[in-house]
């Protein structure tokens, strides 16, 4: 039965349809995930915010304590000098014989023994530790809860068996096929994914956690790299992993005799190198030589167990301002 242009325009619709209603489920879920970052940074500023302030109570607190002390102490003295001069206002209309004669004793009760008032030294509240460079230490502070991964994946290239973490820095595969637009973008033949930004120059590292995976590889690929069923081919991707079965690859792969926890790859287009390390054991596993003319993205397979992108520890450096 030959195929009508009706068919045609039916098929059509039908494979399009799912690319119409993807973007929507992608902004919805991306929204929502935003969400749900911002609320997490809220909740740590709020609690930095009560924390500061309840580190200027406590000093107030503190601070009130020590001058209550002065006062007090200070009442005392008056009140001990009150009761001297009543005393002595009492023998002075007594008759003159007696006053006379505990003349010497009134003297030295009268001589006036109030200290000095002395200034109390860190009497007042510490301002500048509070205040000083308030908004730069709050956000130096909260770079130990964020963090940079300096490789995030791209779900729109991942392979339908995929499961893609809401951060971007790990994947698993199921036993099961996800229903996605087949965009030219998404591998569809072997379970892999791409990073999200490609390089053309410049130094780049990230580490991999393989974890407990046997059957794994990691590298970078061509931008013009075929992606689909067919016409994928090993000989534009640079990589090195591990098979337990050690089958090898035709192209340049490296397959490593023992599999490793941790990766570390770095990307120097500018030399022209693609190298390997285990940054466990300090050992350099393989580099490649070649001169791209063209991007090259992060590539990641993992069969049988999740695979990860390690997060760098981000630090702040303070530079004097340029004169002039």
């Amino acid at each position: 039965m030959s195929r009508t242009p009706c068919n045609a325009v039916a098929d059509h619709q039908r494979a399009t349809d799912p690319r119409l209603k993807t973007p929507v489920v992608q902004a919805h879920q991306s929204e929502k995930q935003i969400k749900k970052e911002f609320k997490k940074l809220h909740q740590s500023l709020k609690n930095e915010e009560e924390a500061r302030i309840r580190a200027v109570k406590k000093e107030e607190k503190q601070k009130s304590f020590i001058m209550k002390e002065k006062i007090e102490e200070l009442s005392k003295e008056l009140s001990t000098l009150s009761d001297t001069i009543t005393a002595i206002e009492k023998q002075m209309v007594a008759e003159d014989i007696v006053f006379l004669q505990n003349f010497k004793a009134t003297i030295e009760s009268s001589t006036c023994t109030l200290k000095k008032p002395q200034r109390v030294s860190g009497a007042l509240i510490d301002v500048a530790k509070h205040l000083g460079n308030l908004r730069f230490r709050v956000w130096e502070k909260m770079k130990d809860m964020v963090q940079f991964t300096p490789v995030v994946l791209d779900p729109n290239t991942a392979h339908p068996s995929l499961i893609i973490s809401e951060d971007l820095t790990s994947f698993e595969m199921t036993n099961s096929t996800q229903t996605l637009p087949n965009n030219p973008e998404r591998l569809d033949f072997y379970e892999l994914v791409l990073g999200s930004e490609g390089f053309n120059s410049g130094s780049h590292y990230w580490d991999v956690e393989v974890g407990d995976s046997t059957y794994w590889y990691v590298g970078v690929t061509t931008e013009s790299s075929q992606r689909k069923k067919g016409t994928f081919s090993w000989e534009r991707v640079w990589c090195v992993g591990y098979n337990e079965l050690g089958l090898n690859f035709i192209g340049p792969v490296h397959v490593l005799k023992q599999n490793l926890h941790t990766l570390r790859v770095h990307l120097d287009l500018d030399k022209g190198q693609l190298s390997f390390y285990d940054p466990l054991q300090n050992t350099h596993l393989q580099t490649f030589k070649h001169t791209f003319t063209e991007k090259v993205y992060p590539f990641f397979y993992s069969h049988n167990s999740p695979l990860s992108i390690l997060p760098l520890k981000p630090s702040v450096t303070i530079e004097p301002r340029r004169l002039g």
